[in-house]
């Protein structure tokens, strides 16, 4: 059996660098290094599969998401309501522009932000939401765009984990992640569904103005060489990195079935077990057909109930099967993010996810004798 990876970009790499060496050759031998052909190819490319009118490279998500709220106008102390359950960078961007974070719980089942918990946070103050796609499947969008038309709110999706998938909506109609709010953000961190070879990001919006003060943004405010039209920033998505993204980008869908398939194998080991739960999916399309495009399981995230966790995750590390717990501390509890306001009753169901989750590896490159290993040596720890 081949060594388990959490994510084996060695594999991913070695399957496709007949289409990704000569794209960075190309860049190397033209030396346009910083915005050149290759940048404006992945990004009319981009637009195209995902159907939305402007996609803004920048240097990466993080940056995305701070610029995405810098092009919006929002000011300081303007409230923006977003998950508890989540990665640092959402809830960072919003408090280093010297907005306020007003973090809410999550489902217990699929992990996104609450809709109850967004209704009972919104005040006179509250200017955004920022609904994270977590793990790869799309929050309650219909919902979250309805409280954002009621109320006169930004929706700026987070969706740094869920590049390809679906949004479905209660009439049947889909739409793809990242295209659903008023401006959204991903990463192309090497790990993400679709990543590149260091950092990168990108800012997708249907608005042109918000495009175009976008588009001066992550240029120094530039929209003209030396003439500096609005506040900016540097962050620019390097030749390089275009390349490898415009690259990969035609297997993007091939990926994100591989993931899915192998979810598949997942929930099929543990379905007999109950104190294993597996992911939820929307609509219950992992059960019941064979393609599913609601979630592309950037991570593959069970909740052990009545177990160790973390007895568990190091009983795995010791068997040659890496893990994550994403995530083990509620921002709510992070002591730059902590606020006297936040009650420990509002907060019920991060606060046990912490407790429950662990993540096994998920990647384009896991084959069936891995899956078993790595189902049966988790199957024997919680019930053996």
């Amino acid at each position: 059996m081949k060594k388990i990876q959490m994510v084996d970009l060695k594999g991913q790499y070695e399957a496709i660098k007949h289409d990704v060496n000569p794209s960075i050759q190309e860049v190397i031998e033209n030396t346009t290094f910083i915005n050149g052909p290759k940048v404006h190819e992945f990004q009319h490319n981009l637009e195209r599969y995902l159907g939305v009118k402007h996609v803004i490279p920048c240097a990466n998500g993080t940056d995305a998401l701070q610029i995405a709220m810098m092009g919006l106008g929002l000011k300081p102390g303007d409230e923006v309501i977003t998950a508890d359950f989540t990665f640092a960078a959402t809830v960072e961007v919003i408090a280093l522009l010297n907005l306020a974070p007003v973090l809410v719980d999550v489902n217990e089942d699929d992990f996104n932000i609450n809709i109850e918990a967004i209704k009972r946070a919104i005040t006179p103050k509250t200017k955004a939401i920022v609904p994270v796609h977590l793990f790869g499947q799309c929050a309650n969008m219909e919902a979250i765009m309805e409280l954002a038309n009621e109320h006169n709110l930004y929706v700026i999706e987070d969706n740094a984990q869920a590049i390809g998938a679906h949004y479905t909506y209660k009439d049947g109609t889909k739409a793809k992640a990242g295209t659903i709010g008023h401006v959204a953000s991903t990463s192309f961190f090497p790990s993400k569904n679709l990543g590149c070879y260091g950092d990168g990001g990108a800012i997708f919006t249907n608005d042109d103005a918000l495009a175009h003060t976008i588009r001066g943004i992550v240029n120094h405010g530039m929209y003209e060489r030396y003439h500096h039209d609005v506040v900016g920033v540097n962050s620019r998505l390097d030749s390089i990195q275009a390349a490898v993204l415009d690259a990969k980008l035609p297997h993007l869908d091939n990926y994100n079935r591989a993931r899915q398939e192998a979810a598949r194998k997942y929930n099929k080991a543990f379905e007999a077990y109950e104190n294993i739960i597996t992911p939820k999916v929307s609509n219950g399309c992992m059960e019941i057909c064979d393609t599913c495009d609601c979630h592309v399981f950037h991570q593959y995230t069970l909740r052990v109930i009545g177990i160790d966790r973390d007895a568990l995750a190091k009983h795995l590390n010791e068997q040659g099967i890496p893990c994550g717990v994403y995530y083990p501390i509620p921002l709510h509890r992070q002591k730059a993010y902590a606020d006297v306001r936040y009650n420990e009753n509002d907060f019920k169901v991060t606060n046990q996810l912490v407790q429950d989750v662990i993540s096994l590896p998920m990647h384009t490159e896991l084959d069936d004798e891995q899956i078993e290993y790595i189902t049966e040596t988790v199957i024997k720890f919680t019930n053996g």
